[in-house]
Parts: C-alpha cells; structure tokens; sequence
C-alpha cells in the first residue's frame, strides 16, 4: 500500500511552488526585472543620442550668436540672415519661382 501524502507535506510542497512562481515573475517582470532593465536600458540610448544631437545643436547656435556679436562680425552671415528673415535682395540677385 502506498501512503497519501499528508495535508501538511502537500501545502509546504504549494506554498514553495508558489513562492518560487512569485519571485520567477518578479525576476522577469517586476520593478528591478530583467524587462524593465532592458526598456531602461533602451531609453537611456535613446536620451543619449538626444542630447547629443541637442549638444550639437547649442554648439552650432552659440557659434552663430558669436560671429554676429559685436567683437566679431561675420557679414557673410549677416547677409544671410537678412536675406532668409526679412526677405531682402540685392539689385543684381536673380528671382526664380
């Protein structure tokens, strides 16, 4: 004859089983997961390459700023700029729509 395990053997052998479930989950889908690691990781690449487009674009906006200051004026890009904001042109410059 073989022996039925006991009530209390059976609910040890549940409440490990489900403790081990409980942290399996928590391993892979909780807050400090293996998931949330790699959409952290993912976003962070993301921000990376976002300030540094955004590094470039401040590097590129005080360079502007500098060579129309007034220690150092670029009349190459003061022509530009007058031209692209308030829409002048020379005598000799050419229209093509």
């Amino acid at each position: 004859m073989t022996e039925k395990p006991s009530l209390g053997m059976t609910m040890y052998f549940a409440v490990s089983l489900l403790a081990i479930l409980y942290f399996a989950f928590a391993a892979i889908r909780g807050d400090l997961g293996v998931i949330e690691r790699l959409t952290v990781s993912a976003e962070l690449t993301t921000l990376t390459q976002e300030r540094d487009r955004l590094g470039a674009q401040i590097a590129e906006m005080k360079n502007k700023t500098y060579r129309l200051s007034d220690s150092f004026l670029d009349l190459d890009l003061l022509d530009e700029q007058t031209r692209e904001v308030l829409g002048y042109l020379r005598p000799d410059d050419l229209v093509l729509q």
